[in-house]
């Protein structure tokens, strides 16, 4: 039953990234244009570095799948793309691996693919501590990922009912574990109290994992007989507003959720991304031309963006942070609700950011 609601959410996944509008908040995210601020791309890296880990791009294969025959196959393509272009993979959930060991191997085909890369593995907010180890020493992973989904799991119909325990859980298995602990959402978004949260329970990375990608509460409701969850179609904050609501906070973030093209992982690094991932995206190209067409898209973002830093005088990818920024539309509304100070977002490359973008409760 698990190997075929796997099958379902690929199938499900594929379905939605071709019906998408391919519109979403970053949309409403530009750069101020400044003409003479070009550098030399020989110049230019795309390394990037947080929390004690080093990437050689800011890009990476989010986490999509495994536990059936036919996803371990995918699972295998991703690993072999990765290891081809360099960037880092994160797994499904290991769930299914939990419940049935004898799916291991569609899981570690992506450490067997990819013996030298940066690989996560993914567990959900229940797993226990020795679970959590079970996952991590079965892909020799070099950080875990703790995905939480409350809004998938309340459409799955044999999904979680119980959340209570989610946070004391997370605090756990960051004690326990010897490996970067990453918790990411998957789909609806991470607010700025819930980053702060996971900061106080030692939580190394938050992945914001916003609204505008695949959307599960979406497809779970389409596994549904009466598909009575439509209402839930577009729960939560983009991936955008989530990075704008994390200025401030403590720790990094990553950005995943709606990402479609280098233009949007740039502006995702200038929202104060440390890396960014994309997982729907990267799998529709995968089942449509196979490796090699993951691969060439992949080389192409790199060199898209190393393109983009170069115009933007970004010598890294944290210096996009510098860039002027201009938002637009619901995404500026949101920004004035939550207190998020788009006139300084205007005017970084003049200095006059300060050491935070977002306004306090109670300023004028």
């Amino acid at each position: 039953m698990i190997a075929e609601r796997k099958d379902d959410h690929v199938r499900l996944a594929v379905e939605h990234q071709r019906g998408h509008s391919g519109r979403n908040q970053f949309d409403e995210v530009t750069f101020v244009h400044h003409a003479l601020a070009g550098i030399d791309r020989s110049n230019v890296s795309l390394a990037t570095t947080f929390a004690g880990i080093a990437w050689q791009a800011p890009l990476y294969i989010n986490a999509m799948t495994g536990g059936s025959v036919n996803t371990g196959l995918i699972n295998r393509d991703l690993a072999i793309a990765a290891r081809e272009t360099g960037v880092a993979i994160a797994s499904g959930s290991v769930s299914a691996y939990l419940k049935d060991p004898s799916c291991a191997d569609t899981f570690r085909v992506l450490r067997e693919q990819n013996p030298h890369g940066f690989v996560l593995a993914n567990v959900n907010a229940t797993a226990s501590v020795e679970n959590a180890r079970r996952a991590v020493d079965l892909l020799e992973a070099d950080a875990l990922q703790i995905h939480v989904n409350t809004a998938q799991e309340t459409v799955m119909p044999e999904g979680d009912r119980s959340f209570s325990s989610w946070v004391p859980q997370i605090e756990k298995i960051v004690a326990a574990v010897d490996v970067p602990v990453i918790v990411k959402e998957v789909g609806n978004g991470l607010s700025h109290e819930t980053v702060l949260l996971l900061q106080e329970l030692g939580v190394r990375v938050a992945d914001v994992g916003g609204r505008g990608g695949t959307d599960f509460a979406r497809i779970e409701n389409g596994r549904r007989e009466l598909a009575d969850y439509a209402f839930m179609d577009g729960w939560g904050q983009s991936t955008a507003a989530c990075l704008l609501d994390a200025q401030g906070v403590g720790i990094p973030v990553l950005a995943s959720g709606g990402v479609r093209n280098p233009l949007d992982v740039a502006r995702a690094l200038a929202l104060g991304a440390s890396g960014v991932g994309v997982s729907g995206g990267f799998l529709r190209t995968l089942l449509d031309g196979g490796v090699p067409a993951l691969i060439a898209q992949i080389s192409t973002w790199l060199d898209q963006l190393a393109a983009l830093q170069t115009m933007l005088g970004a010598r890294t990818p944290a210096d996009l942070t510098r860039c002027d920024l201009l938002i637009h539309g619901q995404l500026r509304d949101f920004c004035a609700d939550r207190g998020v100070d788009t006139w300084r977002l205007a005017r970084r490359s003049s200095g006059l950011d300060g050491p935070t973008t977002r306004r306090e409760a109670n300023d004028d």
